[in-house]
């Protein structure tokens, strides 16, 4: 234990204090809507159990020291910045990427992953496969989960996730690709795919179910679908993979241009710049926009500097937001130690972004509480 105290730099009395709280402390649920209509409920950790949790993300499971992650897992873990290998990007798009030019494609998905994942389950990855002693795996998975289960929320459940299937998922890999057919798990999308038409893949199929039978991980059947080349597309993970590098649908960028537009028409609208209404417009269409970028599009460019002329612009209220921000935070960093906390830099990061705006239209302001705030920069002693 004190090993682990001095390894997330915590001390005995934050963990115990952590391990103290009831199952309703340490989690507030909300409710967020799917794209689908149905509700997906979310649980918001405790503030020192999300510290907790962010140390063990950041020195454990995303630490390359200590975990390799397998060109077979994509999603939610970090890329492998010194990698030669295909798979070193772990987005959804490198994810597609190893099944391009596919003309079989089948796609499982697991169904309540999180849920679904036993704390007994969570407890085995830090003892047998990260080699903790058994009262540390018996705290962090304590800390990890809620209950006898991963909650979605929780900030180390995707890398938990993530990592599962670790004892036997590189078997199934290994035997899939002997037979040509490629596998990818992109957190709890599994995708199998050849490059022979109207492909058998009963025999992949039996091995995925008895890895996800061991673990009492249940597919979820109304999600399986077979994709053979033909008339339609192969889609995984919304883009298409019929080619060398993975595309966009066609019909994608047509309604990404026409957000384009639709912005550019906002921006006309005297005042509107200035609302954070527009601002939220702006951002969701720039995200969209920079989605071309991933996959090469020739569009982004044009679409890019198109947005660039109608970014959005300060208002007087954007100047006194920015200047309570920067007062809270110099009175906050005169208590001790806060300006070493990850809510401190959090703070001071906004607030470097509002001042970052606030410059495109209030120059002079925006100097005054830039030099202000950068005499309150953060002790980077939060990880």
């Amino acid at each position: 234990m004190n090993a682990l105290c001095k390894a997330l730099d915590l001390t005995l009395d934050e963990i115990s204090e952590a391990l103290s709280l009831t199952a309703a402390d340490r989690y507030k649920e909300r409710s967020v809507p799917k794209p689908n209509g149905s509700i997906r409920i979310v649980h918001n950790p405790h503030h020192l159990i999300r510290k907790i949790q962010r140390r063990i993300n950041r020195r454990i499971f995303s630490n390359p020291d200590i975990i390799l992650w397998p060109d077979h897992v994509f999603g939610s873990i970090p890329n492998e910045e010194f990698s030669d290998s295909p798979a070193a990007e772990k987005d959804y798009v490198n994810c597609a990427r190893q099944h391009c030019r596919a003309k079989s494609v089948l796609s499982v998905d697991i169904k309540d992953f999180f849920d679904n994942i036993h704390r007994d389950r969570v407890h085995q990855i830090f003892s047998d496969f990260l080699k903790c002693e058994e009262e540390v795996s018996d705290v962090l998975a304590n800390i990890c989960c809620r209950g006898d289960n991963l909650v979605q929320g929780a900030l180390t459940s995707s890398y938990i996730a993530t990592l599962c299937l670790y004892s036997n998922e590189g078997l199934v890999v290994e035997r899939l690709r002997n037979k040509g057919v490629a596998y990818t798990r992109l957190v709890d999308d599994i995708t199998i795919s050849s490059k022979i038409a109207d492909y058998d893949f009963s025999f992949a199929m039996r091995q995925i179910e008895r890895m996800l039978d061991e673990f009492g991980l249940p597919l979820n059947t109304n999600k399986t679908k077979l994709q053979n080349a033909g008339m339609q597309p192969l889609i995984v993970h919304g883009l298409r993979v019929d080619f060398d590098q993975p595309r966009l649908p066609p019909d994608e960028p047509r309604r990404i241009r026409a957000a384009v537009k639709n912005l550019e028409l906002l921006a006309s609208t005297p005042g509107y710049r200035a609302s954070r209404a527009y601002r939220k417009d702006f951002n969701r269409c720039l995200g969209r926009v920079n989605k071309l970028d991933r996959v090469g599009h020739k569009q982004h460019k044009v679409l890019l500097a198109r947005l660039r002329s109608v970014i959005p612009l300060p208002s007087h209220m954007d100047i006194e937001r920015a200047e309570q921000q920067v007062t809270r935070l110099q009175n906050d960093s005169a208590k001790a130690g806060y300006k070493e906390t990850y809510w401190f830099y959090r703070r001071w990061y906004v607030a470097s972004q509002r001042i970052g705006i606030l410059k495109r239209s209030f120059p002079g302001k925006a100097s005054e509480l830039r030099e202000r705030l950068n005499q309150l920069r953060p002790i980077k002693n939060y990880e």
